[in-house]
């Protein structure tokens, strides 16, 4: 039984409150989707610590402004993660170091959408694209040892990996199950990674943010939402703002105090507590940890993008 982590951060810190006292200077970051929420803030604070910081975003102009808004060494460059063809522009373009990669990036509950390839969109986006993109750079990874951050929800808890039809072929789409997949996906990759890469040095964990309205709540539809949201706040659930929600992910980034650690889920600044029925806001499942479906979702990860 590992040791349970704890740090003196909380669900109420905040990503500044714990990168204060970092010093990144001369250390590269990459965050994905940081042109809206969360990934503003996480790139906001690697910024402020002195790291050079790459907005990896769909919509250059919104990152360009994010950018200039934040100021400090901080890039744009284009990754479309539902299109692997631009996952691997962005890998080529890329040269030199990377010590932080925040696959940040996500889309939830979306209507029933497809890739050119046939791929379910969620999942698509979520792992597919990140999985790629964080092998494709892993090179670069390896060349100093880094820190991966990936960014999963408590969302987590619908649905684990459902192997037989991941892309909903055989069975009902359903947004919500479709969301819960790609961030077990999330999960599972990031046990997977940091078993195979920790000999280069790289550690690699999955965090849950935490409840924030952002943009990413874009295609949820509205009452549905505000059911859920109060169905949670009567199981003790309560809203963050952005940069309370970024805290956990810059933690893993860049805080002293996680160094070395690798393979976990955190929430809150701490690491997760298996869950255990119940509330649907907390802890991490089982079916998201288990070592034989990280292995299983790998293989079947790389045969999907080999075609």
């Amino acid at each position: 039984m590992t040791e349970h982590i704890t740090t003196p951060f909380g669900a109420d810190s905040t990503a500044a409150e714990v990168v204060a006292g970092v010093d990144l200077t001369g250390r590269r970051a990459v965050v994905t989707g940081a042109a809206s929420g969360i990934g503003v803030e996480t790139a906001r604070a690697l910024a402020s610590a002195g790291a050079e910081v790459t907005l990896a975003v769909r919509d250059t102009a919104a990152g360009r402004r994010v950018a200039d808004e934040i100021g400090g060494d901080v890039r744009v460059a284009r990754v479309d993660l539902a299109d692997q063809a631009s996952v691997a522009a962005f890998v080529a373009g890329w040269d030199g170091p990377l010590h932080v990669l925040v696959d940040n990036a996500g889309v939830m509950a979306t209507p029933e959408t497809r890739t050119p390839e046939g791929w379910e969109l969620q999942f698509a986006t979520n792992h597919l694209g990140h999985f790629a993109l964080t092998n494709g750079l892993h090179r670069f990874l390896a060349a100093e040892g880094a820190r991966v951050v990936v960014v999963s929800s408590s969302a987590h808890l619908m649905s684990p990996v459902v192997f037989d039809d991941i892309h909903y072929t055989d069975r009902p789409y359903d947004p919500w199950t479709a969301y819960g997949q790609s961030k077990t996906a999330n999960i599972l990759f990031a046990v997977a990674a940091n078993k195979r890469w920790a000999a280069d040095g790289i550690t690699v964990n999955a965090v849950m943010p935490g409840g924030i309205m952002t943009n990413l709540q874009r295609h949820a539809d509205p009452a549905q939402m505000e059911a859920m949201i109060e169905g949670a706040v009567a199981d003790g659930f309560r809203l963050k703002t952005p940069e309370q929600g970024a805290a956990t992910s810059v933690l893993l980034a860049a805080s002293p105090l996680l160094e070395g650690v690798g393979g976990r889920y955190f929430e809150d600044c701490a690491e997760a507590l298996p869950h255990e029925g119940g509330s649907m806001i907390s802890g991490v499942a089982a079916h998201a940890l288990d070592p034989e479906a990280a292995e299983r979702l790998w293989r079947v990860t790389e045969e999907t993008l080999a075609g």
